[in-house]
């Protein structure tokens, strides 16, 4: 399909709400209402066909089909382990999750977390599901992913061991809801080893679509408590952890914390002990056991201190892997702090502060927008540029600092599916520069190498990073800045999301002007367009015809056609080129077609024999059409030639598939406002329109 109509399509559904956490987009286009219908009229169990309950879903390497932590695994139904299983028991609590045989503390971090907040929790796991009514084997759990949610269905063969479930349980036993969602977001990320390894910060953002930060704590600033008081507030997500070397993975430290094991943070509460304010941190360990045994944890002396009715409001004393700790041993006995900020829609209450949130897509192509970091002077100008106004400074600011708090995440996408087929992630960043002289307030501002190479940048992302995501918080002074995320070497395919949170409204937007310098135009093509524009360095439409037609013969070793739109605007005899060559297409079997219809070798075909010869490259159309077709590319003799016949069919293929795109319905009829239509295709709007017309109105669809 065209790049175009996809993004096009994209658009029009985010408009409607599709991609948003109550339209979520079935992920591999399973619809759960649907299959559990069509499973409960044939009284069968769902098998899903997309995640089979095989060695593969397990994993690809240390669990996969040969491996010793795979053998004798058996795929059960929560039914075939006990007789009467529940989905969720008196709501879903942080006991719920204990970790099993996979490295995926982080997740169950993340989901423990979630617990704690059942607006949250709605959003992730939805209502309606058990093993009583209506019970069809299936059961289904939404995800944020990259910009959208998706709906992720799930039949519920789990991996189990001598009967008992090989990864996530519940402590009470017959408990299911947290195996079922672990077991969806394995098969969102391809199988339940591609889950080992991570941070809290990731499970954070793809349960609520919010965006995280993280502190690391030896360097911890001193507003820190503060900061996370306010978070807990805003109804934040926290998750903390202990570095370590990878042979320590799990141990215990004398004092009974996990090195390289993420715990939930939840609560920041002080206290009054012998007429003194203390700081205390809460945490909560997804093993639902194995507690911190230093001072203020579960029974320790220092509770002595504390009055009976302060006391009370602070549970304390449970064997239940919760746990309190003083915020001067927080920072010194653990090492990374992940705080995870809600967008605005996952907060109903109108009364909770929020941030104010901008998304966008985009992606990094080979030879036009890969440009890498700013290293790459020859190349840095190519990438992507986004622009942000700031206008207003922060209300209250806690760390008593003034100026517009920003926080930027740079995302690339599909980063844990690429691990299983052994694709390295891009090492990516991003660089911001403040808008200045005379682009300052410009409508369209492109920032290009007199600035970008010459100027020194006002913030940036530091290190460059192989993970999913890059993010910092910044406090920048009002005004305007562009912001531009690369990856670190040039000439490398992705794709991304950024996202800007701001604590103050902020206008966002992308660029979309593309800066070509000349040295990206070869010199052959310079030599010809001086020759042809003359002393006013512009040409007219057949200039440009001879220009391209002797470009492209130099080119061509047989007649077989080249065909790319070449837009070429000339401003102040500087050179900007766009190439559109996004209608890729084999000449081949429309060689054939042509031959066939070219009854006298002459290299034509009469326009009557257009109808046949179309139908045959697998069109069918009707004479409404069929008349636009020769009125636009037969000539004063009725004829068309080889290079105009592809041309044809390059088009019917594009606006077919577009067609397609936004006939979501099968009404056989589509919508379509005037910037739709005019975007990126000036060359052949008219024509696009006429056709679009007629097919909205009359024309059957292939």
């Amino acid at each position: 399909m065209s790049n175009i109509a996809k993004a096009l399509s994209r658009r029009q559904d985010r408009a409607e709400g599709v991609g948003t956490n109550k339209k979520s987009i079935p992920f591999n286009k399973q619809n759960y209402q649907s299959l559990k219908q069509e499973c409960l009229a044939k009284k069968t169990l769902f098998c899903d066909p997309t995640f089979p309950a095989e060695p593969n879903s397990l994993g690809y390497d240390e669990l996969g089909e040969q491996s010793s932590k795979t053998r004798g695994v058996q795929w059960k139904r929560p039914k075939e382990l006990y007789s009467n299983p529940q989905f969720i028991v008196d709501g879903a609590t942080r006991t719920d999750i204990c970790q099993g045989a996979l490295g995926d503390c982080w997740l169950l971090a993340a989901i423990a977390s979630l617990t704690l907040e059942n607006e949250f929790l709605e959003r992730v796991v939805p209502h309606g599901q058990s093993f009583t009514e209506n019970y069809a084997g299936i059961f289904h759990f939404q995800f944020w992913q990259f910009g959208e949610w998706v709906d992720v269905v799930i039949d519920d063969r789990l991996p189990t061991r001598d009967g008992k479930l090989l990864f996530v349980h519940s402590a009470e036993g017959s408990e299911f809801w947290s195996a079922l969602l672990e077991k969806a977001y394995a098969k969102l990320n391809g199988s339940y080893e591609a889950l080992t390894g991570g941070r809290a910060t990731e499970g954070f953002e793809d349960f609520t679509g919010g965006i995280a930060e993280s502190y690391e704590l030896s360097k911890a600033p001193p507003h820190l408590f503060k900061l996370m008081q306010k978070a807990l507030t805003l109804r934040s997500l926290m998750a903390c952890s202990i570095s370590s070397s990878s042979q320590d993975t799990e141990t215990k430290t004398s004092l009974k914390l996990v090195k390289r094991h993420a715990y939930s943070v939840t609560g920041a509460k002080e206290v009054h002990s012998y007429g003194r304010l203390v700081q205390l941190v809460r945490f909560r360990n997804p093993w639902g056991r194995v507690e911190w045994i230093g001072p203020w944890s579960d029974n320790s002396k220092e509770w002595n201190s504390v009055q009976p009715e302060e006391k009370a409001k602070l549970v304390y004393s449970a064997e239940d892997g919760e746990f309190w700790m003083a915020y001067s041993d927080f920072i010194q006995q653990f090492s990374r702090l992940d705080i995870c900020n809600q967008t605005p829609d996952a907060l109903s209450n109108a009364t909770v502060s929020r941030w104010n949130y901008s998304q966008f897509e985009g992606d990094w192509r080979v030879g036009s927008t890969a440009g890498g970091c700013s290293n790459n002077t020859a190349t840095f100008c190519s990438n992507p540029q986004f622009v942000i106004k700031l206008e207003e400074e922060d209300d209250d600011p806690y760390d008593g600092e003034d100026g517009c708090t920003i926080l930027v995440g740079l995302m690339q996408k599909d980063f844990r599916k690429d691990k299983r087929i052994g694709r390295e992630p891009n090492a990516i960043g991003f660089t911001i520069y403040k808008v200045t002289g005379s682009l300052k307030g410009c409508n369209n501002v492109h920032l290009g190498p007199d600035v970008l190479l010459h100027q020194r940048y006002t913030a940036r992302s530091n290190p460059f990073t192989y993970k999913r995501e890059v993010i910092e918080r910044f406090k920048l002074p009002p005004g305007e800045y562009v912001i531009i995320p690369s990856t670190y070497e040039p000439h490398c395919n992705g794709r991304f999301i950024l996202r800007v949170f701001t604590e103050k409204e902020a206008a966002a937007r992308f660029v979309t002007s593309q800066y070509i310098s000349d040295s990206d135009v070869g010199p052959h093509f310079k030599q010809l367009f001086i020759q042809f524009a003359g002393n006013d360095s512009e040409v007219s439409v057949f200039e440009l015809k001879q220009i391209l037609d002797s470009v492209i013969s130099k080119r061509r070793k047989t007649n077989s056609p080249i065909c790319v739109c070449v837009c070429v605007i000339l401003k102040n005899s500087t050179i900007y080129l766009v190439l559109n060559t996004e209608c890729v297409f084999s000449v081949i079997p429309d060689q054939e077609v042509f031959k066939k219809h070219d009854k006298d070798n002459s290299g034509t075909m009469s326009s009557h024999e257009m109808r046949d010869a179309v139908k045959e490259a697998g069109f069918q159309l009707n004479n409404d059409v069929l008349q636009v077709i020769i009125s636009r590319y037969a000539n004063q003799q009725y004829t068309i030639d080889f290079d105009s016949f592809v041309g044809c069919l390059i088009r019917l293929e594009m606006l077919f598939k577009m067609f397609k795109a936004f006939n979501k319905k099968n009404t056989g009829k589509i919508e379509l406002d005037i910037l739709q239509v005019m975007h990126k295709y000036d060359l052949i709007m008219f024509h696009i329109c006429k056709i679009f017309i007629i097919l909205c109105l009359k024309l059957p669809l292939p």
